[in-house]
């Protein structure tokens, strides 16, 4: 039988912060740092490709380093660091992404970029984890996949306000100014979680054999498996959400960002449905929100010939994308027992792999001649991929009957 045992029952009163809203409120800003540093590299791409002499699919080159520093850096940090307390490593995870920042706006080659994008990829999935499990120790049982919610609350609105800022400051100012601003709300996260947070040292268990332990674990891998494959599908329409638009939907490109703030819309309103949703019951609310996913990007190829019709589904795809996320974290953070720091930082390895395998299979579909909108239907499919997993998961122990 796995663990479901609450994080915040292992957590002794007298560590918890006067004020966990104010406690939330900077763990949420990080997430609103990660987001904003990893989304707006996108929209800066021209620019930096212009200053270093490279292609814009060379300099492209730094958003996969990036991507790679997360995946690596997740487990890693996770599990060298298992000893360290929760809000040490919190303020030294921020502090190490503003430097990384700092960095990117201070490299002159092309090299530099690529390297200082991996080192500051590196502490996000291991924020991600250790602020929600320090977010679920706040707050009651039934209440941890909301807080845990409110902690990636800082993700969706980056895709809103962050994103479109960033990139703002980027045409005003020059690209190193954007990267100087997201390393300036790096360092601001980094001194709110010091003064948010009392010390909360790890659990008298950890060390990292403890935490590598969780990979043993099968309720580990099929939930990762869950998230690699069925989140992968929002990241096939995603990547390619641009020509969709102007190609085929016949908008302008300058309403793109009007659309792509419309699916941010969605991801903060989704990842509060999903917290919701989680708390009411983990396994019902990962299928539901599958299902979600799967009909909403299969109506991309229905509605993306009408720039109304597409305007309300992409808020629906934003929405079913960030609604399984709360879930999926909390269910790493019960099946994984005493190695919750590793597990719940894996998952964002996992969103990793996920958005480069649906931007991958959604570019081999469009290459092979199947048209903008086959993305949509292609997304579907790894939905339901997920759910298909989802169902091993269920199986294997012995939940399908209560799912």
């Amino acid at each position: 039988m796995h663990s479901t045992t609450s994080i915040a029952s292992k957590t002794p009163h007298d560590i918890r912060p006067q004020s966990p809203v104010f406690a939330e409120f900077a763990l949420g800003l990080g997430g609103f740092a990660l987001g904003t540093g990893e989304f707006a590299s996108m929209g800066l791409l021209p620019d930096v490709a212009r200053d270093v002499h490279v292609s814009i699919p060379i300099a492209g080159h730094m958003i996969s380093a990036y991507a790679l520093g997360v995946v690596i850096g997740a487990p890693l940090l996770a599990a060298v660091f298992a000893r360290t307390g929760r809000r040490a490593m919190l303020v030294g995870l921020m502090s190490f992404f503003a430097l990384g920042n700092l960095l990117c706006a201070a490299a002159s080659s092309y090299g530099l970029i690529v390297t200082a994008r991996f080192l500051a990829g590196l502490p996000h999935g291991a924020y991600f984890g250790i602020a929600s499990i320090v977010a679920a120790s706040l707050v009651p049982p039934n209440k941890r996949a909301q807080a845990v919610a409110r902690v990636m609350l800082g993700l969706s609105v980056a895709n809103v306000l962050g994103v479109p800022f960033a990139t703002w400051i980027g045409q005003v100012a020059g690209w190193r100014a954007a990267f100087g601003v997201v390393a300036a709300i790096g360092l601001t996260t980094a001194l709110l979680c010091r003064l948010a947070l009392r010390q909360m040292p790890a659990p008298e268990e950890a060390s990292p054999l403890t935490e590598l332990s969780a990979l043993a674990r099968g309720q580990v891998w099929l939930t990762l498996g869950i998230a690699a494959i069925g989140f992968g599908g929002v990241f096939a329409v995603y990547s390619y959400i641009t020509p969709l638009l102007t190609e085929v939907t016949g908008m302008r490109e300058a309403h793109v960002p009007l659309i792509l703030s419309v699916i941010g819309a969605g991801m903060v309103a989704g990842s509060l449905f999903g917290g919701w949703l989680a708390d009411k019951g983990i396994m019902r609310a990962i299928w539901i929100t599958l299902v979600l996913n799967a009909v909403a990007l299969g109506l991309v190829a229905i509605t993306a010939h009408s720039t109304v019709l597409v305007t309300v589904n992409m808020f629906f795809v934003g929405f079913a994308a960030l609604a399984i996320g709360p879930a999926l974290q909390t269910r790493l953070m019960d099946v994984a027992a005493d190695a919750q720091a590793l597990a719940a930082a894996l998952n964002h390895s996992a969103f990793n792999f996920a958005n480069a395998l649906g931007a991958w299979v959604g570019g081999t579909a469009i290459a092979a001649g199947l048209g903008w909108t086959s993305t949509g239907p292609i997304g579907a499919g790894l939905a339901l991929g997920g759910l298909a997993i989802w169902g091993v998961a269920a199986w294997v122990s012995g939940e399908k009957r209560t799912a």
